[in-house]
């Protein structure tokens, strides 16, 4: 690529100090903030309508979000009436505080507080922006012009919340550009800030640091992150909030290690909807932490009603391969990859192992109410351990180990000719019309069995591509008896194994299964028969093995 030499760090910056966060781990939840309603809306090419926003609302609220940005109300009619709708119809629970985003701009801060007028509970969200590049080319102002925006904006809330005592107030301060904002200064409008709300709010006051832009790697944002914490005016009584996007495509990481670094909340939306590349996705910090047996507090049990609620609000779409809520995350195409999962799945089953291990699922599916069905996709990349799994847990066959590398190379050159995936079915009825009781040139019309001191006696009325003959032999079990008949009708074989099981499906009553392995001029043939009857399933075996020598 070309022009690479056009680009220079964004924000070139270390930390003076030790980091410590390093050898921190994420061990409780945050307070999440959902932005979905504000920084994910204003980023969709058709925002939702009044009443989207309120279904997608009660949805967040169900969930556990306890804080909820839920829009610009001086920015829109549609934003004020949004706010207002959920205030005078009671649809804000009394734990749930509702937040609103505001520049600091007197008019603009007036009609904030009149839309949250008669709320229990609200955060109203300060922000100007701070960085270098937004004061020299955006605003044209000097540091000190910049600060006493924010100054000035945070005097006006201390103002207006006199007008409105009823409400349980919470302030909230973001240097917008956190993450190209020379940290220190950063912190000195950050004080600044901190000293006017001092004495004014009963509540903690926010400080959010945005990574309006991710312009370097996670680590360097976590540094910046703990330099806050270590230089904040009386730390202990600030919340640090976190509001990453993913320009990088790290949103998720910034977060998780801003988590180390101090933050004490994060602010994201569902799927990671927002601006340009988005927010850091809530839904995977949640979902990362819940594998790592920390109880995330929001619940993502039904990760396809957040799917669906999220595609239908927004009218966009979940990928494939979005961690945990893609249709493909619980899909294994890999031969060896179906093999080790199948095997983990029994381990777990078998062994009542107390924790989840099973190879490429770092959770069970079942735990997000997703099913094991589509775990294993069957393909031409796909090995034997996917199609047994396939074939035991959606149809009852418990392929004997030996048998696995036949079927499983037999359906991959079904889904190789067909140059697709196979659906279950497709697998099911191709195993079938290969393996199981199979009449293409021998058909059993009728048997009779006599028991002769210590061998049984059987006899055979066949139907020999389109002749009828009856045999009869005898054999140490009926199985011997039937081999007897058929190599002295002339077909050479060497007969090697059987086994014999009950059909594992549940849906219907249970037949009896038996696999059959024949071996001509060292090709080794598997075949199976399967009826309600246990004697017939092992004839129909035997004679499905020999008709596939003519094949």
């Amino acid at each position: 690529m070309k022009n690479f030499d056009k680009y220079k760090r964004l924000y070139d910056w270390k930390k003076p100090k030790n980091r410590t966060w390093m050898d921190n781990e994420i061990k409780k939840a945050p307070i999440w903030c959902s932005v979905d309603l504000r920084d994910g809306n204003q980023a969709l090419p058709n925002p939702m309508t009044l009443e989207e926003k309120i279904e997608f609302f009660d949805y967040l609220v169900k969930i556990g979000f306890k804080e909820i940005e839920i829009g610009f109300p001086a920015a829109s009619e549609t934003e004020y009436n949004f706010t207002r709708y959920l205030i005078e119809n009671n649809k804000i629970p009394e734990d749930v505080k509702i937040q609103v985003l505001t520049q600091s701009r007197e008019e603009i801060i007036d009609k904030t507080f009149k839309a949250l007028k008669g709320a229990k509970n609200a955060i109203v969200h300060l922000y100007n922006s701070t960085s270098k590049i937004q004061r020299d080319v955006v605003f044209r102002k000097t540091k000190e012009d910049i600060k006493k925006i924010a100054t000035d904006g945070a005097e006006l809330m201390n103002k207006y919340i006199e007008k409105y005592p009823e409400t349980n107030w919470f302030f909230e301060y973001s240097p917008e550009s956190f993450s190209t904002t020379e940290v220190d200064y950063a912190v000195e409008v950050i004080n600044s800030v901190l000293d006017i709300w001092e004495g004014h709010i009963k509540t903690k006051p926010i400080i959010n640091l945005p990574a309006t832009i991710e312009c370097a790697m996670p680590n360097v944002f976590a540094d910046q992150v703990e330099y806050v914490a270590e230089n904040l005016n009386d730390r202990d009584n600030v919340i640090i909030s976190i509001h990453s996007h993913n320009d990088r495509g790290t949103g998720v990481a910034t977060s998780e290690m801003s988590l180390l670094a101090g933050a004490d909340r994060i602010e994201g939306a569902l799927f990671g909807n927002g601006e340009r590349t988005g927010n850091a996705d809530v839904l995977n910090i949640a979902m990362n932490m819940f594998v790592l047996g920390v109880d995330p507090e929001l619940d993502f049990s039904k990760i396809n009603e957040a799917k669906e609620m999220y595609e239908k609000c927004t009218k966009m779409k979940v990928g494939p391969r979005h961690p945990y809520a893609g249709e493909f995350v619980f899909t294994a195409f890999s031969g060896s990859h179906q093999d080790a999962i199948s095997k983990g799945l029994k381990s777990i089953k078998e062994e009542r192992k107390q924790y989840w291990e099973v190879p490429y699922l770092p959770i069970n599916p079942a735990d997000v109410n997703r099913q094991y069905e589509p775990i294993i996709r069957i393909n031409s990349q796909s090995g034997k351990g996917g199609v047994a799994f396939i074939l035991e847990n959606e149809f009852g066959y418990d392929l004997p180990q030996k048998m696995r590398k036949s079927v499983g190379y037999f359906i991959k050159n079904v889904s190789d000719k067909l140059h697709r995936e196979l659906t279950n079915d497709e697998i099911y009825k191709s195993f079938v019309d290969e393996y199981e009781n199979s009449d293409k040139y021998i058909k059993v019309i009728s048997y009779s069995i006599e028991n002769i001191e210590n061998e049984t006696k059987i006899k055979l009325k066949l139907n020999i591509k389109g002749e009828l003959v009856e045999k009869s032999a005898v054999g140490n079990g009926p199985i011997d008896a039937t081999i007897n008949i058929l190599k002295g009708l002339g077909y050479d074989f060497e007969f090697i194994d059987y086994i014999q099981q009950s059909s594992k499906n549940d849906n219907e009553k249970s037949d009896a299964i038996t696999y059959i392995n024949i071996v001509q001029n060292e090709n080794e043939i598997w075949a199976v028969g399967k009826d309600k009857d246990v004697l017939k399933s092992s004839l129909l075996g035997i004679i499905s093995a020999v008709n596939k020598i003519n094949i």
